[in-house]
């Protein structure tokens, strides 16, 4: 019967069928997973345990007639008195006069509302003649067009009898018993017919188990399966020159960045292909270990790609890395502004291995750009590529050892949930004598001032980041925009500070342009979108000032506040805004308390949610029915942990208790999406 089509259901039409299968559901047995989303406690409690606005069910005896108001058209309210206990309760009902024959006086009733604990009021939500013994928790079930909850909850119902029976065990024996979860299924039917809030408690911890523990399986048969059938290249070379090279550095590295380059010299030399994220906060040093790592797959006789997002940032790597390595190696750049003679014969040394290190944008990932023996590819800002840019530049090499690096940092819920099939390498400590940048929120009403801190700034020799949300005037929207403020700082600055403007309509060309005006300091202040949030590094940017603040989220704050304080100078960020919601006051207090990105990252989270923390289509993030990643984070970290034993000792494959997960697991499509190719 679990196999079943619904429409074996004696009361499922074919508009029913159509109606269940927008909620995924077109078999008997999908019933049994369609868990509902909430439950109603109805516990009747005494009124001194319930707080006030609390949802709560109460039962009492009605003592007056009702009395009908009504209002407006076709509405209506109505109210009577309660007797609970020695205590009279006005129970107020809103378009529900038809209950006035029904409620009168004698009859004992249960009312679930809204209370009102200084007016001694309940506003009724659901009611029901005499007490409801049999009723004290009901399931709330999504639905779909005329589909009722009390419809879905019917047809559970008929499921539980039909199909319950052929549900067979996933779990293996020993994790019932160590983490002591209900066979699945009682927990099923514990879901959906709680026989109380224990029993409904250690189902859901059941499930929410089972989902996690089988999604990090999943990651780690992906990983298993990357390892076993892409091979990496065993590089050799030599530890000595690579640590006088470091012993020559202008600074000594962190020990965070000591960790995380041993890790990354670890995948060099194992048989292994690397599949790695490097994640650092702004400022933290991640180019340096990059650096590093380049060198050494260098020294093994392989040549290194280094690929970024826009073409500026690339000619900043490209000339830091020539600095950095002077005479040692020969580093390129390619980007499309390279063209003609230049661009050929850049393309022909690659090609015959002159080139040790290529710097570029997505002119990497060309059909005429072909390495002689890539070993190494590192992407900056990996999550601005696409997942089939990524792959083209991996393919440019024999199985080439792949580094991943962001500078948004990605709190441990996400990373362990998401990033289970990669490697993680986290940059959590500054570089010494580096200044925190002060952050400050302030209304607009003081922009003034804010004109002639800026203004005292450049006139110190510094420069300053301007951040507007919009590009044009928007009726809809009472938000400045970049156009407006470049005019109106043009009045208020003093014309020997020249100001800048870029957004996102400028061609590629005119927004490098700009860019490399602001870089030169021929322009002192920039009035730019969010554009400049991944790009240049201007280390004489010392004030960043953003218009609304409280319409970015916590990430975005971070990573533009980022854009200052690369310096030896004390830097700024002035947040302006004048948040109404409590989470917009929220998020501009915790960017004054705090600098540190994983920090403010968890935060952003939290008040955001994992589904609006990159964006539900690209977050990649599973849809689980009963377990979330934010409040359910130590059953995530043992699921992680339980799913690295499994694989780590070949239980998935080798013992009898493991086959259903096994068979779950091999037949899931995620697995082929996110295997190496």
């Amino acid at each position: 019967m679990f196999h079943e089509s619904v429409t074996v259901i004696p009361s499922v039409g074919e508009k029913t069928a159509e109606q269940l299968k927008m909620l995924n559901i077109t078999k008997v047995g999908d019933l049994l997973f369609h868990f509902p989303f909430r439950y109603d406690f109805f516990e009747v409690k005494p009124l001194s345990e319930i707080e006030h606005e609390e949802i709560a069910t109460i039962q009492g005896e009605v003592i007056s007639d009702c009395h009908v108001q009504f209002y407006g058209r076709k509405k209506s309210r109505m109210t009577c008195t309660i007797q609970v206990g020695v205590v009279a309760v006005k129970a107020v009902f809103f378009n529900q006069h038809f209950l006035k024959d029904k409620l009168t006086r004698g009859a004992i009733v249960t009312l679930t509302g809204k209370w009102d604990m200084h007016r001694l009021q309940i506003t009724v939500q659901k009611w029901q003649l005499g007490e409801a013994e049999n009723e004290k928790i009901q399931p709330i079930y999504h639905t779909r067009g005329s589909l009722t909850s009390t419809t879905i909850k019917k047809l559970i119902s008929y499921a539980l009898k039909a199909a319950l029976d052929e549900i067979e065990e996933l779990l293996p024996k020993h994790y019932l018993h160590n983490y002591k979860l209900p066979h699945r299924q009682m927990a099923i039917k514990e879901m959906h017919q709680p026989s109380s809030k224990f029993m409904l408690k250690h189902a859901k911890r059941r499930f929410i188990f089972e989902e996690l523990f089988i999604f990090q399986l999943k990651m780690q048969w992906i990983r298993h399966k990357n390892r076993k059938h892409q091979p990496g290249l065993a590089k050799q070379f030599d530890e000595k020159i690579l640590l006088d090279f470091q012993s020559n550095l202008p600074f000594q590295l962190t020990n965070s960045q000591q960790k995380v380059l041993e890790d990354i010299l670890f995948d060099l030399k194992s048989p292994y292909r690397m599949n790695r994220l490097l994640q650092g906060d702004v400022g933290s040093g991640k180019t340096i270990v990059a650096a590093i790592a380049l060198y050494a797959n260098t020294l093994s006789g392989h040549q290194g790609a280094l690929m970024v997002p826009t073409e500026i940032l690339a000619e900043q790597h490209e000339k830091s890395l020539k600095q950095l390595f002077s005479n040692h190696l020969r580093v390129e750049l390619l980007t499309s502004s390279v063209k003609g003679k230049k661009r050929n014969e850049l393309l022909q040394d690659l090609e015959a291995g002159k080139i040790d290190i290529l710097v570029g944008t997505h002119a990497l990932i060309q059909n005429d750009t072909i390495f002689k023996n890539l070993g190494l590819i590192i992407i900056d800002e990996q999550h601005r590529f696409g997942v089939e840019q990524r792959k083209s530049l991996r393919d440019k090499g024999l199985n080439p050892d792949v580094l991943f690096m962001t500078a948004t940092p990605i709190p441990r819920t996400l990373s362990i949930t998401m990033l289970g099939d990669m490697d993680v390498s986290t940059i959590d400590e500054m570089p010494e004598g580096r200044q925190p940048v002060k952050t400050y929120w302030v209304k607009e009403s003081i922009i003034d001032r804010v004109y002639r801190f800026i203004e005292k700034e450049v006139d110190n020799g510094h420069q300053a980041y301007i951040i507007c949300p919009l590009i044009e005037e928007s009726e809809k929207l009472d938000i400045q925009n970049a156009v407006d403020v470049y005019h109106q700082l043009q009045q208020e600055l003093p014309e020997h500070i020249q100001i800048g403007l870029m957004h996102g309509r400028l061609s590629s060309q005119e927004k490098d342009e700009v860019m490399r005006q602001f870089a030169n300091n021929e322009i002192q202040v920039l009035v730019s979108t969010t554009v400049v949030e991944v790009g240049v590094n201007v280390p004489n940017a010392t004030v960043m000032v953003i218009y609304d603040a409280e319409r970015f989220g916590l990430a975005q704050l971070h990573q533009l506040r980022g854009r200052v304080g690369r310096g030896d100078a004390q830097s700024y960020c002035i947040l302006l805004a004048d948040p109404k919601s409590e989470t917009g006051k929220e998020r501009m207090q915790v960017m004054t308390e705090t600098n540190d990105g994983f920090t403010l990252s968890e935060h952003d989270l939290k008040i955001r949610g994992p589904g609006d923390f990159f964006g539900k289509k690209q977050s990649g993030l599973p849809e689980f029915k009963v377990a979330n990643i934010i409040e359910d984070y130590r059953a995530l970290e043992v699921a992680r942990k339980d799913a690295v034993e499994v694989m780590k000792n070949n239980l998935l494959f080798k013992d009898p208790e493991y086959a259903r997960l096994r068979q779950l697991i091999e037949n899931d499509p995620i697995i082929q999406e996110r295997v190496f190719d």
